[in-house]
């Protein structure tokens, strides 16, 4: 999907449920590669998802001004570098919140995730291998901000949700 796609996919999410951010919140869903073609992608943005970052793409959200990486890998998962003493050394904040696939895909780690998220100030790149678990999370997360099953799914769809889906569609019919 191309950049231009997946920006208009974000904005018409954001549109038909304004009420699941703020005016001025953003999430989108990025690869490696649209950030890497176009560091631009990065500005202006709140909320970035995307797979496994290396140090190139973690000096590109520094210089666009990003403050924080979210880190959703479990430890035991190979990043092929420090990647929390690389954030550091690029004057963000590194923040390790595990999600080991569906069995932590829970309200509890998208309340905990909120949590982080409020005490932030100023945009945020969150990875997990591929966004995926990202956007589990922020899908459970739109849901206990209030939005329906429906417009949920579209956000956490809008951060990077895929293979998960069927996944955080149970939790929604659960709660």
């Amino acid at each position: 999907m191309t950049i231009m796609k997946r920006m208009t996919l974000v904005t018409l999410a954001l549109l038909a449920f304004p009420h699941l951010a703020s005016s001025d919140e953003t999430i989108v869903a990025l690869t490696i590669d649209e950030i890497r073609e176009d560091s631009a992608v990065l500005d202006g943005r709140d909320y970035v998802s995307t797979g496994q970052p290396d140090e190139e793409i973690l000096r590109k959200a520094s210089d666009a001004g990003f403050v924080a990486v979210i880190d959703m890998r479990t430890a035991s998962e190979d990043r092929g570098y420090d990647e929390a003493a690389t954030v550091e050394t690029l004057g963000m904040s590194y923040i390790s919140l595990p999600v080991a696939g569906a069995d932590d895909t829970s309200f509890e780690n998208a309340a905990q995730l909120d949590e982080i998220l409020a005490g932030i100030d100023g945009p945020v790149l969150l990875h997990c291998a591929s966004g995926n678990r990202v956007g589990a999370l922020f899908a459970l997360r739109a849901s206990l901000a209030g939005a329906s099953d429906e417009e949920a799914l579209a956000v956490g769809k809008a951060a990077g949700l895929t293979r998960l889906e069927e996944t955080v569609k149970e939790r929604l019919a659960a709660e």
